[in-house]
């Protein structure tokens, strides 16, 4: 029988709440790889290319049963949650006023009536305190990527990430700041069939993180489900900002943040967005009334009211957090250096902010 499988699980522990965010799939090429497999196997996995996810394509309705476990293996939670059309959950589970919850164990119970069929069990990523959290791009940041031209794409589909060159020094700041305890997350506008290459890729090069998210093109074509459109599939700013907020709203304010991107397209942007929220005291209408003239940030009315009133939920909860510290690092060639220094912007939040903005070579 077809057996449901994760594509990708995503567990975070935060306050009162354990978030959960997965998807499932019937597809073949469906993997998951648990920790112990990869310290073990490492240099036996053979990379995977993009082409061979582009089942992920395909739409599926599943539902999962969620057992929360104590530290004594008692149960204290059970729920049930139906996915998407698209096989994605998105969902929090309330800590129990006793017997917290320290492992999960999930069940499939839609695709075969009658049956729960055991998906795994997991321990979510705790985060620790103090908050330290470390977000980065992937394409043009750890990895120089090509998707120009219909030749580019092409063989971006055919081959393994490691197809394209590293970026050394990328790497080496998510290591650095990795070994300093930051808990890094994944944030890039690759398709979401793209996973499991990335996450070889970031295997191969001992980074060692499930929080990879990617942009979810299915929902670009769905009249009823997601925060894209079509207009989506060229413009990224909307994308990434909303999903870095989703994130901050997930795991709450850190303590210390650190953002990575490229000065490719409009990273540097999307953070001083995020700083003048953050750090810079700014109200979330002006800023937004701003930014949402930007060609990357074109929005449709639907996101225009949804993605502000969770901008309106971020700034309440970093008025609660006044001693934040922000840091951003944008990667860029040796020529474009000294203009991206000397850039100017034409919101005066962002040249008030853009001290906070270290650039290096890569």
């Amino acid at each position: 029988m077809r057996r449901p499988k994760l594509v990708h699980f995503t567990g975070v522990e935060s306050d009162q709440y354990i978030h959960i965010r997965a998807s499932m799939s019937y597809s073949s090429q469906a993997k998951f790889h648990l920790l112990e497999e990869i310290n073990q196997n490492l240099k036996e996995i053979v990379p995977t290319k993009p082409i061979q996810s582009l089942g992920l394509l395909s739409s599926n309705e599943f539902r999962l049963k969620v057992i929360g476990l104590s530290d004594t293996d008692e149960e204290t939670t059970i729920r049930s949650f139906d996915s998407d059309s698209f096989g994605n959950f998105n969902f929090k589970i309330p800590q129990p006023e006793s017997g917290k919850v320290v492992k999960l164990k999930l069940f499939e119970t839609r695709s075969h009536p009658g049956l729960d069929l055991l998906i795994g069990s997991f321990i979510p990523t705790k985060i620790k305190t103090p908050k330290k959290i470390f977000i980065t791009d992937f394409d043009k940041t750890l990895v120089d990527t090509r998707y120009s031209t219909m030749k580019e794409l092409y063989l971006s589909l055919r081959n393994p990430v490691s197809y394209f060159p590293p970026v050394e020094s990328s790497i080496g700041l998510t290591k650095n700041f990795i070994k300093e305890d930051y808990q890094p997350f994944i944030v890039s506008a690759s398709p979401h069939f793209y996973e499991n290459a990335i996450r070889d890729w970031l295997y191969q090069h001992e980074i060692y993180t499930g929080n990879i998210f990617l942009k979810d093109y299915r929902n670009i074509f769905s009249f009823f489900e997601g925060d894209l459109s079509t207009k989506d599939l060229k413009s990224q700013g909307f994308y990434k900002l909303n999903t870095i907020v989703n994130i901050l709203l997930m795991i709450g304010i850190p303590d210390d943040l650190v953002l990575v991107g490229d000065g490719f397209e409009s990273d540097t942007l999307i953070y001083l967005t995020l700083a003048a929220i953050l750090v810079g005291r700014y109200d979330p209408w002006t800023i937004w009334n701003l930014i949402k003239k930007e060609e990357s940030f074109k929005l449709t009315n639907q996101q225009h009211f949804r993605f502000l009133s969770k901008f309106y939920q971020l700034k309440n909860m970093s008025d609660a957090h006044p001693k934040m510290k922000l840091q951003i690092y944008i990667r860029c060639k040796p020529h474009m250096l000294e203009q991206l220094e000397s850039r100017t912007f034409n919101m005066d939040f962002a040249n008030n902010l853009k001290h906070l903005v270290n650039y290096y070579v890569g």
